[in-house]
């Protein structure tokens, strides 16, 4: 029964994680048609800016907060896992609020000097709120997670996706449309802000529900002190990974306009160039990474468990095929995004500018989302420290590659394309050399030339959709898409054969 309750969980969360994926890309879709090119490049830089200080404020904490809840849940130890909770919501509340208040102080500083656009000010004061809510939204999650409530959090996250569309809707249609960059990007924000107040809310009124009370008074109590150490002892050392990951990506993002002013182009151009490729075509390339993100999340106590017990050839095999999927579904990105990226851009943005970027990006696909995966595989032996070495490294490069390619003017945004190979391709290497130290992780160089080929077919099987499927048929482009992915099934039914 566990077993079958384990599997269940699993499957809520991933559809349950699909759902959110396709609400957020939907926002982006709606976001980029109120707000235009420009809009969205200045709503991109304002986004690394938020992440970091989520980080400082409760960086690590979801994972923290589950694994110690787990622990105490197992034992039926509920009156201090009730404790933990409570004691870590007070503590983070008030961590939360010093942050939060710094940020407000400071924002015309950070929307000057560090952003360098004005327009942002008002976006990072919007912001404020929405910092605290994930403050005590994290630790509420951790908690159900940890007692293997996961439907709570999944449920609550694709309704917070949900609304916030609701909401920015309503807001321009609401408000003139005619109002400038600076109003709309901060309507964009308070969507976001309203968004996460309700998860909050949602979240706690759960805990309430389902918090579980102690059935024995006598149950001895830990200090409060010794439990909010358990779980700070855990959840530092990931604030300090992400903390530094997040802040060189953020550093990155924020030089980017400058170098492509350094080719000579002016600021409007810059911000409009980056909001049609990360803000637009990216997003779409991306877009299935909600899978991989999903099966990550399952991967890393799928191979905590089957350590522990010492089962390393069905850790090996489960790994062996979260990679072929991971490459597989790269693949049928690439394919479709090359075979009709102006369609995709059109129907999706109701741009006739995104063709190109659309089907050159996606030529990163493949490699990005294998070497995504390996950060969870590497999560899941435990090899946190690992993971804070190569992730410093590889934001390092990323940094350093941006900065060059994107400042030569013949490549200009492009650069961007050139340093996800760069980078996806050490995050492989590096990765692969310690997970191989662990697992004995073998690649078949049959199956992957098959893999090859067959992606080649199916290249050419969507193109003679395309050719010969009449523009009058409303799903044209969604069969193609659904085909493309059909990749996946026929190579693991070659692969058994």
């Amino acid at each position: 029964m566990k077993k079958d309750t384990f599997y269940r969980d699993t499957l809520t969360l991933t559809a349950a994680n699909i759902a959110t994926g396709i609400l957020g890309f939907t926002f982006a879709i709606i976001l980029s048609s109120k707000i235009g090119p420009e809009g969205m490049g200045l709503y991109g830089l304002i986004m690394p800016i938020y992440n970091l200080f989520i980080c400082i404020i409760s960086g690590g904490l979801i994972t923290a907060i589950s694994k110690v809840s787990a622990v105490y849940y197992s034992k039926h130890d509920f009156k201090n896992l009730n404790k933990t909770i409570d004691t870590t919501l007070s503590f983070d509340g008030l961590w939360a609020l010093i942050v939060v208040s710094i940020v407000f102080v400071s924002s015309n500083y950070i929307s000057t000097y560090l952003i360098k656009d004005s327009r942002s000010l008002y976006a990072i004061k919007v912001l404020c709120p929405a910092m605290l809510f994930i403050a005590f939204s994290s630790i509420l999650k951790g908690y159900f997670y940890g007692i293997s409530k996961v439907k709570i959090p999944a449920y609550i996250d694709v309704f917070e996706k949900f609304m916030r569309t609701i909401v920015i809707i309503v807001i321009f249609g609401t408000y003139a449309l005619s109002t400038d960059i600076s109003s709309k990007v901060t309507f964009a924000y308070v969507a976001l802000a309203i968004g996460e107040g309700i998860s909050t809310a949602l979240l706690y009124v759960s805990y309430k529900i389902h918090k579980v009370k102690p059935s024995n008074n006598m149950q001895s109590s830990e200090g409060r002190a010794q439990l909010l150490f358990n779980v700070l002892i855990i959840s530092i050392p990931l604030c300090l990974n992400a903390f530094s990951s997040t802040a060189l990506s953020t550093v990155s993002t924020l030089i980017v306009p400058r170098r492509l002013i350094a080719t000579g182009m002016d600021y409007s151009t810059a911000l409009s160039l980056i909001g049609k490729f990360t803000g637009m075509s990216l997003s779409i390339i991306f877009f299935p990474m909600v899978v991989i993100n999903s099966v990550s999340t399952i991967l890393i106590p799928d191979i905590s468990k089957s350590i522990s017990n010492k089962d390393y050839w069905g850790t090996e095999t489960r790994v062996m095929s979260v990679l072929k999927i991971a490459f597989l579904l790269g693949l049928s990105t690439l394919i479709i995004c090359n075979t009709i990226p102006n369609e995709l851009g059109s129907l999706l943005f109701k741009r006739q500018d995104l063709g190109n970027f659309i089907a050159i990006s996606a030529l990163v696909a493949p490699l990005v989302y294998v070497s995504t995966t390996t950060y969870g595989i590497l999560n899941g032996l435990g090899r946190q420290g690992i993971l804070l070495r190569n992730s410093l490294i590889i934001s390092v490069i990323e940094l350093i590659s941006l900065y060059i390619f994107i400042g030569i003017p013949s490549i200009n945004i492009y650069g961007f394309v050139i340093t996800f190979i760069i980078t996806s391709s050490l995050t492989l290497i590096i990765n692969m050399f310690e997970i191989r130290k662990h697992l004995n992780i073998d690649f078949n160089k049959n199956n992957f030339v098959i893999s090859i080929l067959l992606c080649i077919l199916f290249y050419f099987i969507l193109n003679i959709l395309k050719n010969i499927l009449p523009e009058t048929l409303s799903m044209k482009y969604p069969i193609i898409t659904l085909t493309g992915f059909l990749l996946i099934f026929f190579d693991f039914k070659l692969s058994k054969k």
